[in-house]
């Protein structure tokens, strides 16, 4: 297919081939992949900067997304490429292959610095979905940052950069730029830019940006940093917001009740409780959702409320696909036999296969789980609705699930994100919590956005 940038995506394959170290925050379906891919073809193949480019992308979209994109376009004939996923013996395989691009998923980036026997002598890479690595605890990161002085250029892409806050960046451009902009050290960081919000005494469980930190870690980054957004710069499709809130009989309140204030519940017998505030949060949503675990994972069944609702939703589709986003087993596991006793077809999204099928139309209900599957797949020609069964708190999976059908390539003029929201229960707190991370992330996203014609 010949490829026809817009103004949008020529810009930012710009930046990245002008900046060794870059920074591009994507609205999801923007085309992220091509532009890096039309920047990775002129730096090895035009210009000869680089020699070898390493892709960390999530599981599905190393092994889908990207090889898709290369074979799709005819300017990146050339652009030899080599996916290490699969078994340790298939990942060895696929490095020791002659290619300019290897694709690998991110839960390998230890067993390839680490122990995969295989030196490590990529002299550019690019980590697909940059907001993976925003814990400065987790191994990927502490790896990753080991190699780092090797590695001569480097590209984040990420459509979700703060998700959680702006505490989220300092690892993320402590990889780009290994400190220079925010320090080298996460207490710097800390101490430079916020103060504590909830404690208990001496011990702080969150913290909060000083007056005026916000505008300060826009200025430090955005040398580095473009933003975009897809309502920017593509005629999107009307994205409509839909709440479709669903009681709880006073039985059932009870019980909800009785979880929410004592953090305990006797139900099918057993008895319910809840550590800590956190293990309380986790069952409340189970129990908005309609089940919940007990012992050794025994289901307990409260209601039906949000499977009627969703039958409904699904009738009310009048046949058309829709994607139903789940949280919880026990959710998959009773949607699942309510649609088998209705004798609606539907499948998961977990394999290329499957992905195939929902694109040509011929899955009326996938079910997809945002922590699994909800970054990087290209499935917005097989439906234009999405329905949440049951919430997240994340706002990156949250709006990573709906960028997969509200993006460029969505052939229906108008996408549904229906939300359905037990009454009186955490999903309309966590509905609310979402709103106001969005808040946050959008300032950064403003504060750094792309201006095309301009340099910045």
């Amino acid at each position: 297919m010949q490829y026809k940038p817009h103004d949008y995506q020529s810009y930012a394959t710009n930046f990245i081939l002008d900046h060794p170290v870059a920074a591009v925050f994507l609205d999801m379906g923007l085309g992220k992949s091509v532009i890096s891919l039309t920047a990775i073809f002129d730096l090895c193949l035009d210009s000869f900067q680089v020699r070898k480019v390493l892709v960390i992308a999530p599981l599905r979209v190393a092994r889908d997304t990207w090889p898709d994109e290369i074979r799709k376009w005819d300017h990146l004939k050339g652009l030899s490429y080599s996916v290490a996923v699969g078994s340790e013996a298939e990942r060895k395989a696929a490095l020791q292959q002659r290619a300019f691009v290897y694709i690998i998923n991110r839960e390998n980036v230890q067993w390839l610095v680490q122990d995969s026997d295989i030196p490590f002598d990529y002299d550019m890479v690019v980590i697909d979905e940059l907001s993976s690595f925003k814990s400065y605890q987790a191994k990927r990161f502490r790896t990753l940052l080991k190699v780092r002085p090797s590695v001569k250029r480097i590209v984040g892409l990420t459509g979700t950069p703060s998700s959680n806050g702006l505490m989220d960046l300092w690892a993320q451009f402590r990889l780009l730029d290994m400190g220079q902009r925010l320090g080298r050290f996460i207490t710097h960081y800390r101490n430079t830019y916020f103060q504590p919000d909830k404690r208990n005494g001496q011990v702080v469980f969150s913290y909060k940006p000083l007056p005026g930190a916000e505008d300060a870690i826009h200025q430090k980054i955005s040398d580095i940093t473009i933003s975009m957004k897809a309502t920017d710069h593509l005629q999107m499709p009307e994205c409509i917001m839909n709440e479709v809130k669903v009681p709880l009989s006073e039985k059932e309140r009870t019980l909800y009740d009785s979880m929410k204030h004592d953090m305990v519940v006797s139900l099918g017998g057993e008895e319910i409780d809840a550590a800590n505030a956190a293990a309380l949060d986790n069952k409340l949503s189970q129990m908005a959702n309609g089940a919940v675990y007990g012992e050794e994972k025994k289901v307990l069944h409260l209601h039906d409320r949000k499977l009627d609702a969703l039958e409904d939703l699904i009738e009310a589709a009048n046949g058309k696909p829709v994607l139903v986003a789940y949280w919880y087993r026990h959710d998959y596991d009773r949607i699942a036999e309510r649609l088998h006793k209705r004798h609606i077809p539907f499948s998961t999204m977990d394999s290329s296969d499957s992905i195939a099928r929902w694109n040509r139309g011929e899955i009326p209900v996938a079910l997809i789980h945002p922590a699994s599957a909800g970054h990087g797949l290209n499935i917005q020609a097989g439906g234009s609705t999405i329905i949440w069964f049951g919430l997240t708190w994340s706002l990156e999976l949250y709006q990573q699930v709906n960028a997969r059908l509200w993006r460029q390539g969505q052939k229906s003029d108008t996408v549904v994100i229906h939300h359905i929201i037990t009454q009186g229960t955490i999903d309309e707190r966590m509905m609310k919590a979402l709103h106001q991370k969005d808040i946050s992330q959008s300032a950064l996203i403003e504060a750094v956005k792309a201006e095309l014609g301009v340099t910045k």
